[in-house]
């Protein structure tokens, strides 16, 4: 019993990175994709004003995870980072050198520098996420078993790849919708449709690839398949989908207030990662590893329950509530003539 409850707050963890970690990732995936000097200016001193204020506290759930996969389920992770060593390798790379880039390119004096420090945190932005979602689709596809030899070509298989892919696309998605909220709220207008065109271009993307990925789980992950088409799984798939159409229309909208449409693109992404747990169950791996074998001692659990609960009285209301001054403008003011200024002495 006790194996389950922490499992559950495990893919809650799980769903909590994916929101507000991809976000960041999503930020910097525009960053990337916003052109030369000249046209990238302004979304650009956008993103790095709308990250500024909370993108270090993002990897508090990722450390969450970690903490709780290795004492939690040390089999569980054992096994993935035997059979998943290299996308994790990658991805941990990526982390470290998307906060050295983020970090440094504002106070670099020569516009060399920036330009380095700036092309570092906007691949890696891409690269993280990436890998992230192929380690979670070698769990889904049943890959990370007691039998996989560490190799670099284990991730390389539809299943891993399109929940690659599938990260990235949403990680744009929800950096698009919050820089679109954000630009409301700084009254920029037209960086505000700028990035609604790239939210609705995203999430045009994420409902393609997610019925790409449903279709390839029914031959490589039947298990998965089955969980995500029955039951729980199917109530969170739906409830994914209503929340696109939602997003969509209140993007399409272009006047609704901010905090609606973020709302619905963090429903969308944590009802998807809800359905993939709900749809392994009772698999920690699907049909390898249950729940009870790959969790530790009940004595260890126990106290990692405890634990657990002590952090979330202590941290999380700390960081909803970073979250909700961020969201509400207050701990940063930033105008329309700040963003020109800005871009102006950038050049």
């Amino acid at each position: 019993m006790i194996a389950d409850v922490v499992a559950v707050v495990l893919l809650l963890a799980v769903a909590a990175y994916a929101c507000a970690g991809g976000t960041d990732y999503g930020a910097g995936f525009w960053d990337l994709l916003a052109g030369g000097a000249r046209r990238g200016r302004r979304p650009r001193w956008l993103i790095d004003h709308a990250m500024a204020p909370v993108w270090e506290v993002n990897n508090v759930w990722l450390v969450f995870v970690l903490v709780i996969m290795w004492t939690g389920f040390p089999v569980l992770f054992q096994r993935l980072c035997q059979s998943m060593w290299l996308p994790l390798a990658l991805a941990a790379v990526g982390i470290v050198l998307r906060g050295a880039g983020f970090a440094l390119r504002k106070p670099a004096q020569r516009l060399a520098g920036r330009r380095l420090y700036g092309a570092v945190f906007a691949v890696s932005s891409l690269v993280t996420p990436f890998f992230l979602g192929v380690a979670a689709g070698g769990v889904a596809s049943g890959r990370v078993t007691a039998e996989a030899d560490p190799s670099a070509h284990a991730w390389a298989h539809p299943t891993p790849v399109l929940f690659g892919l599938l990260a990235v696309a949403t990680t744009a998605l929800l950096g698009a919708v919050f820089l679109a909220a954000d630009a409301r709220r700084f009254d920029a207008p037209d960086l505000a449709g700028y990035f609604r065109r790239r939210a609705l271009a995203a999430l045009g993307c994420v409902a393609v690839l997610a019925v790409s990925t449903l279709a390839t789980t029914r031959d490589d992950a039947p298990h998965v398949w089955h969980g995500l088409t029955h039951g729980a799984g199917l109530v969170f798939v739906a409830a994914a989908a209503v929340s696109t159409l939602a997003t969509v229309w209140l993007l399409v909208r272009g006047a609704s207030p901010g905090a609606w449409s973020r709302g619905s693109a963090v429903v969308v992404v944590a009802s998807a990662v809800i359905a993939w747990g709900m749809a392994q169950r009772p698999y920690l791996v699907p049909t390898t590893l249950t729940v009870s074998e790959g969790a530790g001692a009940d004595s260890t659990l126990r106290w990692l329950g405890l634990v657990t609960l002590v952090a979330v009285v202590l941290v999380v209301p700390a960081v909803v509530l970073l979250y909700r001054l961020d969201t509400r403008g207050e701990l940063e003011s930033l105008t329309d003539a700040d963003l020109r200024r800005g871009a102006a002495d950038e050049g």
